[in-house]
């Protein structure tokens, strides 16, 4: 039979107990809304199985008004579905008070009524409930929360942006660190963290066609982040009102959404938290006249709070360019390129000066005028002090500087010239000849430098030679491979093509184990290729990748890299060597290349290695070399046995033009930017912090007791590896294990990276997150009755064991939680009330109780009532003193912090003017809402066990 719901009925959501008490707006026969007004959430429901359960007081019952005062429940009535209670306030006087107008904070004492009602709870869930709430509790105080369970090796430099900027209001940021800095992970970060602490909940990412799915594939992977990708096709499949809506995550491409001005309207009337747009120098502007793509991203970046740009070229296309990003984010402070210009010239030479300080410790008499006139007057004292070498000094000036930086709260940039532990590349050329069989009359450029696919397009049906039966750079391979014999050997080629007739070749003419990796293949299957690519000792040698290898995937264990072609733009040069050349690898790059000589091959080889330096280092001119000389350089590729001479000018100038613009940069390397982009070791203190976290074994052990708990089997699968199985006595079908059949898992970071096809367990994870809920958003485990064995105690001694939990319930976004987290306070109270807690810990007391038969166990509880009902009393007004006690600290922590925090932004204002009046005047409001709700905050019963020696 069907709940009869009515709009103003109040009810609580089994499932999300701390959303508050919840109001029915509508209900329309299929659907059922609510908003829970003491969290600002609003949530839809079947109404056919909604997980809900009405509010109803009974006589004897204290409730109270939304405007705060209090009664007692004498009686109740029920007109046209909604219930009146009629008793007595605070003063004795008859009142009513309808449901509609009931607090929104008022809470249950679910725990207690399930003992008394004789509902008892196998003794391990009691245990797992109190762990539960330790560690929920525990990581979301931490300030690791959200970075530490990314799929990566924590790196300083990510980690510190990623705080920076996840945990400012609003946050509209560049940036801009070099090619395979990791600014995909960094935005990663920010928006994991974000929806983490709830300060975002919707995410729009706008990104070129040939990165959209190495975003879906990087989010999913290293953080657990399901995107929806939105094409033409899924419009279509959808019959929402506006389709956007549908998705947490929605991920596009650029080039998509600016074509179709119909999706266009719905991605604009959507709500989005977070905008983030890759390559963002492809948003071409000019004052007269911007490109359609420009003015969507700038409609958006209107109604979107935060903005995310993402781009490894802040400045190499123009400082028009460069403003015309900055304009995006923050227009009012961004108005006027030439100022800007003339502001950008100010700051180097603050910029200057700062590099003397870092360089010599201390400031020549001119450097230490012109900071002080930066800072002004009352500065004057720390930049003398500085000036002569003290060291704190030094320090404490730099984090001034840094905070009044024009640009450096709104652009981080990291660069290889002040970052370390990158690996040498070293490049292996190999020159082949030619076969006669593509000595054709082949004018276009692909087909020259992809003379296989060309080859086998011209094939007549039926006609069995391939083309891996005489090109000479296959017994190149195979050569290469058994000199390198078991060592791991990445190979990227443009075409799937390509990699599946390599794949049969090596297979017909050798006994090398290879696998391949390309689009046509389905996640699961690439990740099957990927890990047995990893696999040290049973693994496949070779990895054969079309063009996708290069993208969203990250191969370090291997560090010998064929190019078995060359991509026909300078990015994809690098996002191919990118796969191997990252932070943290232990190994040169050894990047193999074969070639054909006097073909386009050798050309774009030279093109590449003499003109750009891209196969040695990382080439920030590339992009804008490449559009300057893209005229001449095609038809000198497209003809590669003419115009010689024509061709090594061209080298040389394109040589002079990459040094003249890397001095450029060098010239105007900004310090203090990149000073603040690296963090001053706030990076390496977090993954200090990480280390230090998972070299604890709390989480894998807290894991074994939920799956324990839930009935999932748990097998060694190999050193620091588990296989996971639903079982028969399986409890909850909706247990995020990820797959119905069976999951691999692993605690171990470096064992992840090298094998994809394996979970990542960590605080974050879904599976984690998934099973605490399912334990604390129910009632599983608040009561108990145990046998105590403990021979110091008289048998038929009775304890009662109470847990506590102070709250405030809140929007997320108030980050209320890191002031006043979800607190357990424990309570274990003798026959006359007094209370043990301090003398018997938790797991001493729990190592010496036994279980009690359910039966007997729900009969003694029922029996007990009388002795248990004042007892329950007694830990309530007990436990009142402490919440209050916390709730005042809570309450001054919070207001000290946010007030400091303003002030701060209020200075910073004047000699900053990135610092926007919206950033401040939220702050303000967040904290009047903060206080006002830190005010209501709540102690509640959460679990309470009885415990009889014996």
């Amino acid at each position: 039979m069907l709940q009869q719901y009515q709009p103003g009925q109040r009810w609580i959501s089994d499932s999300e107990a701390e959303l508050g008490l919840g109001t029915v707006l509508t209900c329309d026969g299929r659907l059922l809304t609510l908003l829970y007004p003491a969290s600002g959430e609003t949530r839809q429901y079947s109404q056919r199985n909604a997980p809900l359960t009405r509010v109803r007081f009974v006589p004897g019952d204290e409730i109270s008004h939304f405007e705060g005062w209090h009664m007692i429940v004498h009686e109740t009535e029920e007109h046209e579905g909604l219930l009146i209670y009629h008793g007595f306030n605070q003063n004795n006087q008859a009142c009513s008070l309808p449901e509609t107008e009931l607090s929104n904070f008022i809470q249950f004492r679910l725990a207690s009524d399930r003992l008394l009602a004789g509902q008892v709870d196998p003794l391990p869930w009691f245990n797992l409930r109190y762990q539960s709430l330790l560690h929920r509790s525990q990581q979301q105080q931490s300030e690791l929360w959200g970075l530490a369970g990314v799929r990566a090796q924590p790196i300083a430099h990510q980690l510190h942006i990623a705080q920076e900027v996840a945990d400012r209001v609003a946050p509209r940021v560049l940036l801009a660190d070099e090619v395979g800095l990791g600014k995909t992970i960094e935005a990663g970060l920010i928006i994991h963290r974000q929806l983490l602490s709830g300060r975002a909940s919707r995410v729009l990412l706008i990104v070129p066609e040939t990165l959209v799915h190495q975003w879906l594939v990087e989010l999913l992977r290293r953080f657990n982040l399901s995107a929806s990708i939105f094409d033409e096709e899924r419009l279509l499949a959808c019959d929402a009102d506006n389709p956007f809506e549908d998705a947490q995550i929605a991920l596009m491409s650029l080039d998509w959404i600016v074509e179709n001005r119909g999706a266009q309207q719905s991605l604009l009337a959507a709500h989005w938290d977070i905008l983030v747009v890759d390559e963002a120098h492809h948003l071409r502007w000019h004052p007269e006249q911007a490109s359609p793509a420009y003015q969507l991203v700038e409609q958006l970046a209107q109604r979107i709070a935060s903005v995310l740009l993402l781009t490894a070229t802040p400045e190499q296309l123009g400082q028009e360019s460069h403003f015309a990003r900055l304009r995006l984010l923050d227009p009012v402070r961004f108005h006027d390129p030439t100022a800007l210009q003339q502001e950008s010239q100010h700051y180097r030479t603050i910029a200057d000066a700062v590099t003397e300080l870092l360089e010599q410790q201390q400031l020549s008499s001119n450097n230490q005028r012109v900071i002080e006139e930066f800072l002004g007057e009352s500065e004057r004292v720390l930049v003398q002090a500085a000036s002569q070498g003290v060291s704190d000094a030094v320090q404490r000036l730099i984090r001034a500087l840094l905070d009044r930086h024009g640009t450096g709260r709104i652009l981080f940039r990291n660069t290889r010239a002040t970052l370390r532990n990158f690996p040498e590349r070293i490049l292996h050329p190999s020159p082949l000849s030619l076969p006669e069989v593509y000595k054709v009359d082949n004018t276009t450029l692909k087909g020259q430098l992809y003379p296989e696919l060309f080859f086998q397009s011209q094939q007549a049906q039926g006609d069995k030679e391939r083309w891996w039966q005489f090109d000479p750079r296959i017994d190149w391979l195979i050569a290469l491979l058994k000199n390198l014999k078991q060592e791991k050997v990445l190979l990227i080629c443009a075409s799937s093509y390509t990699a599946l007739d390599l794949e049969e070749a090596l297979r017909i003419r050798t006994g090398i184990a290879a696998t391949t990796f390309h689009e046509g293949m389905t996640i699961v299957e690439r990740d099957r290729a990927a890990a047995w690519f990893a696999d040290e000792e049973y693994g496949a040698q070779i990895l054969l990748c079309s063009e996708i290898g290069s993208e969203g995937r990250n191969f370090q264990f291997s560090h010998h890299l064929v190019l078995f072609d060359l991509p026909q733009h300078p990015d994809l040069l690098e996002q191919r060597i990118g796969r191997l050349d990252r932070i943290g690898q232990k190994h040169p790059i050894e990047i193999h290349v074969p070639y054909f000589t006097h073909s386009a091959q050798q050309r774009l080889l030279d093109w590449y290695h003499l003109g750009h330096n891209a196969f040695l280092s990382t080439s920030p001119t590339a992009q804008t070399l490449e559009e300057r000389y893209q005229d001449v350089l095609l038809p000198l590729l497209q003809n590669p046995t003419e115009d010689e001479e024509a061709w090594l000018q061209l080298i040389d100038e394109v040589k002079q033009a990459r040094l003249e613009l890397s001095d450029e940069m060098q010239k105007g390397r900004d310090r203090l930017l990149e000073i603040n982009s690296n963090g001053l070791g706030n990076g390496e203190r977090f993954i200090e912090a990480i280390h230090q976290q998972e070299r604890n074994f709390d989480l894998p052990i807290y894991m074994e007791q939920l799956f324990n708990a839930f009935g999932i089997d748990s097998e060694d699968h190999s050193d620091n590896a588990f296989i996971l199985r639903p079982s028969e006595k399986m409890l909850d079908a909706s247990f995020p294990l990820g797959n119905d059949e069976a999951v691999t898992i692993t605690y171990d970071r470096e064992l992840a990276l090298a094998r994809e096809d394996m979970q990542f367990i960590t605080w974050e994870h879904p599976m984690v997150q998934g099973g605490m809920d399912l334990v604390l958003s129910g009632p599983m485990g608040n009561t108990g009755v145990a046998l105590l064995k403990n021979k110091a105690i008289p048998a038929g001694t009775v304890l009662v064991e109470l847990i506590f939990v102070s709250e405030v319930i809140a929007p997320k976004h108030l980050q209320l939680s890191r002031y006043m987290p979800a607190t357990i306070s424990r309570c274990l109270l003798d026959e006359k009330g007094r209370d043990l807690a301090d003398k018997v810990s938790f797991s001493t007391l729990n190592e010496q109780l036994a279980s009690v038969p359910r039966a007997s166990a729900a009969k003694f509880a029922r029996a007990q009532r009388e002795q248990l009902v004042p007892l329950l009393d007694t830990a309530e007004k007990q436990m009142l003193v402490q919440h209050q006690e916390r709730t005042q600290q809570a309450r001054t922590a919070f207001s000290n912090a946010l007030t400091d925090e303003i002030n701060r932004l209020s200075a910073l204002q004047k000699v900053n003017a990135n610092v926007r009046d919206d950033e401040i005047n939220t702050l303000r409001k967040h904290l009047d809402e903060g206080l006002a709700l830190l005010d209501k905050a709540v102690v509640r019963l959460e679990a309470v066990r009885v415990l009889v020696a014996g």
